[in-house]
């Protein structure tokens, strides 16, 4: 993070074009800037991403919370659990103001709590918990039998030729290469209506050796595919004709060391969908078939 008096932010327009570099561009968005000089007080500021409709990304304001969090724990210690609630929307045009809470500093765990603020109102309320790389009891899930990511096309290959705003956001301005194994939902329904997908993800870049900023980036990136298995499962797409979709709160849990920079595998779910929100789930996997993170996100979806 960039330790300064007093910060200026750039954000970034609604009609930008897409950056040169998505991933660096994105890696300067996440290196906040220190308020807390004068006062001593932990608070950070960020800009935001480009968005088509002018709102804040939640998963970079979820990301940058945590770094915000993150900053104010010792360096051996790392996040393990997450849990954010979304409060309002964000506007990129804006800076994004974290204050963080220390709420303890025990023998082998802190925990913070931070809030996201605009124009003087929240708009994430964010609780996490930092543990001591310790031993203990080992198990995890195994990873299923899926084609490998180089047999999957990717949204860009998807949607690169195509003109339009939102299409250009998923493939030439995102700073993650994003691949569908049983075919994606930008363009329009699939045949069968279940609630489990897979996805492989990886950045479209390497990423700094900083195991902080490789699990904030982890989940920058899950929550634009979180709440897919809930469409998926009705029948919809990110183009059904009034779709209302938006993230009510977030939960993550890692488990072991990540590295957004070598393929991912998101095992994805979608046990409920009720009173106009549904649930997805998600299990992470390396290549190699490791355990690293699950998920949980619950979001409004609203289809007339």
């Amino acid at each position: 993070m960039t330790d300064q008096t007093e910060a200026t932010v750039q954000t970034v327009s609604p009609d930008q074009t897409a950056p040169h570099d998505p991933l660096a561009h994105l890696l300067s968005v996440l290196d906040l800037q220190y308020l807390g000089a004068e006062t001593g007080e932990d608070v950070y500021s960020g800009a935001s991403v480009h968005q088509p409709n002018g709102r804040v990304y939640g998963g970079q304001v979820l990301a940058q919370a945590l770094l915000a969090a993150g900053a104010t724990v010792d360096r051996g210690r790392l996040p393990h659990s997450l849990h954010g609630y979304f409060l309002r929307a964000g506007d990129i045009q804006q800076p994004v103001d974290f204050a963080v809470e220390r709420l303890r500093d025990g023998r082998s765990f802190s925990a913070r709590r931070t809030h996201a603020y605009q124009s003087g109102s929240a708009i994430l309320s964010m609780i996490a918990s930092f543990q001591e790389l310790q031993e203990g009891v080992e198990h995890s899930s195994a990873m299923p039998d899926v084609p490998a990511p180089d047999e999957v096309r990717s949204a860009q290959e998807e949607l690169g030729a195509i003109d339009h705003p939102v299409a250009d956001f998923w493939s030439r301005q995102s700073a993650f290469d994003v691949r569908h194994v049983e075919g994606s939902l930008y363009l329009g329904p699939r045949g069968e209506q279940t609630d489990r997908q897979c996805v492989w993800m990886r950045a479209r870049g390497e990423v700094p050796a900083d195991q902080l900023m490789h699990r904030a980036l982890l989940m920058y990136a899950c929550d634009q595919i979180m709440l897919e298995p809930v469409l998926r499962k009705g029948g919809n797409s990110w183009m059904t004709p009034g779709l209302s979709v938006a993230s009510l709160d977030h939960a993550m849990w890692w488990h072991r060391d990540v590295h957004v920079d070598e393929w991912l595998l998101f095992v994805q779910g979608s046990p409920s969908a009720q009173g106009g929100r549904g649930l997805g789930t998600a299990e992470v996997f390396t290549q190699e078939g490791v355990l690293v993170a699950s998920v949980a996100q619950e979001g409004m979806v609203r289809v007339p």
